[in-house]
């Protein structure tokens, strides 16, 4: 099929009366398809705002393409390195690995991150959605951490305050299909972290194909007056550029010399690591091939119990990928870290998992069957540090910028780290294009007025690229902590009239707090997460790609699940001990 979306008829009028039915049914969970026919929704959508045209990355007279250096080559400065190749700057991508490996696991991409793509490259998303697991189609919830049994799909029903035969299972359920469909967008879903690696570094090097420099770590960097940035390397080497892109992850080089951090600095007992603070929160994270009762109908579980939650997802191929969040202080090691050490810290002989089955003693089945299923091997713990939004400090400096973990880290609840990561960079490759234009402005008469040096234009470009996304990136990043910390600190197992398990304070508010956060709190914040939607709506696209992976996902599950058969525990157990890590930390 044709990845282009067909431009619509439709009037005005009715498409704002679709999308606001469509509003309705994300927060009455009606299906908002058949809702907007009811009322005359258009049959086609309007075509993806296109990008500004590419400009030759040159300013007048014919310089030369802007240089640009992108330290880090993870998925923000990739993405960021072909999104400014197909506007024609010169980009060089250092990482300071020596060889590009695959590592890390699935990583979340939502609809909003989806459409991103879209606009930067139909191709590019059609190669990443064929390696797509979607979750944003199926059930997506909370589920009662204590009262969930047997994988039930049920217990969303008032009904149960009246009728102790109607399981109390889910708590609530999250309207991302039908938030995505309020944007006619793709589906939330995942992928592969070292398949989207390769798809980005295959398509930038179809442009560049000597792109990425391996064992090149950018600790720092020059800005003369003329504007030439100099990237100064580990090694003692340096290189020069138009452009510094600070995408180096949480514990940035770049930002470390920005704001005069020291770099791997603790302070405060390890509640503060060079600018960013640790959450109070350390996690837990395994993967494992189960084939459990409700997999092809879940796509991901938030089990919600006393001080702690533990979530479960289906990242493809057979696979659940599970974590585990509880309030500790920072440097309790008790599995290898997902910082990229293999070396666990605390006893030798100690069981991540009976200690994790012990933390949730009393809990689901359903939890400690995806724990009794895990290998050792395969789990790993990291304490998790976010920052604060930067609203008082602009991301950039002269020609040196950052983007995504590098200057606003967030917590993994939302999934929308990677997300807003792909943002920045379809965002900072559309200003600084514009900026570099061979064409001039005009004024109120027409005529052209005369370009400034191209290195002003540069710089202020920068800094509207930190204005342009600001406000986007800190909200994400509160409502992400606002996530956790809600649900560590004034969640607790519900109240229910059957039973003695939720009894507190805490217990009581959680109850109430049910019909709020179904009918208003999540469909809001997911219409917003998604809200970014540069390849404007996507027809029937979204439906297609969805119901062809449909038999692709069973097909491949149970390939997985006759294979691990096949294996036992102990061959899964190897199989596990001979990946890297995937708790990456970009």
């Amino acid at each position: 099929h044709s990845m282009a979306a067909p431009r619509s008829r439709g009037n005005t009028n009715t498409q704002s009366m679709s999308r606001l039915a469509l509003v309705l049914a994300c927060a009455a969970g009606v299906d908002g398809a058949r809702l907007a026919v009811r009322i005359g929704r258009p049959s086609v959508a309007v075509a993806p705002r296109r990008a500004r045209p590419m400009a030759a990355a040159t300013a007048g007279g014919g310089e030369r393409p802007l240089r640009v250096a992108i330290a880090g080559g993870g998925v923000g400065g990739l993405t960021t390195a072909l999104c400014l190749l197909k506007k024609g700057f010169d980009v060089t991508v250092y990482e300071k690995t020596d060889a590009f490996k695959r590592f890390g696991g699935p990583i979340q991409f939502a609809s909003n991150a989806l459409s991103t793509l879209y606009a930067i490259d139909p191709v590019l998303f059609e190669l990443v959605t064929s390696k797509f697991t979607y979750t944003g189609t199926r059930a997506c919830g909370i589920k009662d951490g204590l009262r969930a049994k047997g994988f039930a799909m049920g217990g969303d029903k008032l009904s149960y305050l009246w009728d102790s035969s109607v399981g109390a299972d889910w708590y609530v359920r999250f309207p991302l299909k039908e938030c995505a469909e309020l944007w006619n967008l793709p589906y939330t879903g995942v992928i592969d972290r070292p398949d989207l690696q390769d798809i980005l570094l295959d398509a930038c090097r179809a442009i560049k194909p000597d792109v990425l420099r391996n064992g090149d770590e950018v600790i720092g960097y020059d800005q003369a007056a003329d504007g030439e940035v100099t990237v100064k390397f580990s090694s003692g080497a340096a290189a020069g550029a138009d452009v510094l892109v600070g995408a180096d992850g949480i514990w940035s080089a770049v930002r470390g010399q920005m704001y005069g951090e020291t770099r791997g600095e603790m302070k405060k007992g390890g509640k503060e690591r060079q600018g960013c603070t640790y959450s109070g929160y350390t996690v837990f994270a395994g993967e494992t091939i189960i084939s459990l009762p409700d997999y092809y109908e879940t796509g991901y579980k938030v089990y919600i119990g006393p001080k702690r939650y533990f979530v479960t997802s289906d990242v493809g191929n057979g696979r659940v990928q599970w974590y585990a969040f509880f309030a500790t202080e920072p440097g309790m090691k008790l599995a290898k870290s997902g910082w990229g050490s293999e070396s666990a810290v605390g006893s030798a002989d100690a069981s991540v998992i009976g200690y994790l089955k012990g933390l949730h003693a009393g809990w689901s089945e359903e939890v400690h069957t995806v724990l009794d299923a895990t290998p050792e091997s395969a789990v790993e713990q990291r304490d998790l540090y976010d920052r604060r939004p930067e609203l008082l400090r602009s991301w950039s400096d002269k020609g040196v910028t950052l983007l995504g973990d590098a200057v606003h880290p967030m917590m993994p609840n939302l999934g929308q780290g990677g997300c807003q990561a792909i943002e920045d960079a379809f965002v900072l490759a559309d200003i600084l294009a514009s900026a570099t234009a061979e064409s001039a402005a005009t004024d109120a008469n027409g005529a052209a007025l005369p370009l400034a040096p191209r290195k002003e234009r540069v710089h202020a470009a920068l800094q509207e690229y930190y204005k342009t996304r600001i406000v986007r990136t800190a909200s994400v990043q509160v409502l992400s902590r606002l996530a956790s910390d809600l649900i560590i600190n004034l969640f607790d197992t519900p109240w229910s009239p059957h039973d003695k398990k939720g009894t507190d304070w805490k217990s009581y508010l959680t109850f109430f707090w049910k019909p709020v956060l179904q009918y208003l709190v999540f469909p809001a914040q997911f219409a917003y997460l998604y809200s970014f939607r540069p390849s404007g709506p996507m027809a029937d696209l979204p439906a297609q790609l969805a119901d062809a992976w449909k038999a692709r996902h069973r097909a491949d599950a149970e390939a997985a699940f006759a294979h691990a058969r096949e294996i036992g525990r102990d061959g899964l157990a190897a199989e596990s001990a001979a990946k890297g890590s995937f708790l990456a930390e970009r």
